[in-house]
């Protein structure tokens, strides 16, 4: 089956680039109709979509994150990276990389998320 699983940084400074590594394995990241996403949750909060990312390389943010947040491939490693700049406590979080697609059935379209990575956890400290 497919799997995703982040890594990165666990402990990142004020101020500093974040770096968070999607890495898909049993699977392959050029099937059309995928987006790739990053979320994350900060303790007491809800889950927050940050960005999306399609094999073509077309990317989607979150307009409160859009001017620090930058998603691109790695294809030939299977990967995609999350890179959130000029850190913050605010940033602190559980993130998360999952697998979303479109489907239609009798009730209408939607998105659905079908994989999802057990999540990092980011402290942003000095």
């Amino acid at each position: 089956q497919v799997q995703l699983q982040e890594s990165g940084p666990g402990l990142v400074k004020p101020s500093q680039t974040l770096s968070l590594t999607c890495t898909v394995s049993s699977g392959s990241v050029t099937t059309t109709y995928y987006w790739w996403d990053w979320i994350r949750q900060a303790p007491g909060k809800g889950l927050e979509w940050m960005g999306t990312i399609a094999f073509s390389g077309t990317t989607y943010y979150r307009p409160s994150l859009k001017s620090r947040t930058s998603i691109s491939w790695d294809t030939a490693k299977n990967q995609f990276t999350l890179q959130l700049s000029s850190v913050t406590p605010e940033d602190t979080a559980m993130y998360y990389c999952a697998r979303r697609y479109f489907y239609c059935a009798s009730s209408g379209c939607q998105y659905k998320y079908d994989t999802w990575g057990q999540g990092t956890q980011v402290t942003v400290s000095s």
